[in-house]
């Protein structure tokens, strides 16, 4: 799996996310952090490289995840995690305009995701 920090990189994350997600819920398995970075990542999924995600986006690894177009802010960071860890990045400089603007292409149909906005 080739990880960049571009929009069309994002777009086919979300859509991942959500092919994950279907494809656990087929093999009655649980729907959490662990078990996605095992399905996308293999071998190189090991117990360092779970914790660096989990710690980057502050959950807990085996929590179970709630639907990616419900409830995307807690797959925004998980997904801003896994792009930081692979590509050796700061969490920061993960572009995150072209995170949210692959949420709106990957589901077209929810709110807009947009949590960078200025609060008045």
């Amino acid at each position: 799996m080739n990880i960049q920090n571009t929009q069309e990189c994002f777009v086919q994350l979300w859509l991942r996310l959500e092919r994950t997600r279907r494809l656990l819920a087929g093999q009655y398995k649980r729907f959490c952090i662990r078990r996605v970075l095992k399905t996308w990542f293999g071998g190189e999924a090991d117990d360092d490289f779970i914790w660096e995600v989990c710690t980057r986006c502050e959950q807990m690894g085996l929590d179970e995840l709630p639907l990616p177009s419900l409830y995307p802010r807690k797959h925004r960071e998980l997904l801003r995690a896994i792009v930081s860890v692979k590509l050796g990045i700061s969490y920061y400089r993960v572009d995150l305009k072209a995170l949210d603007a692959a949420y709106s292409i990957a589901y077209p149909w929810s709110t807009p995701l947009n949590v960078n906005k200025k609060k008045v």
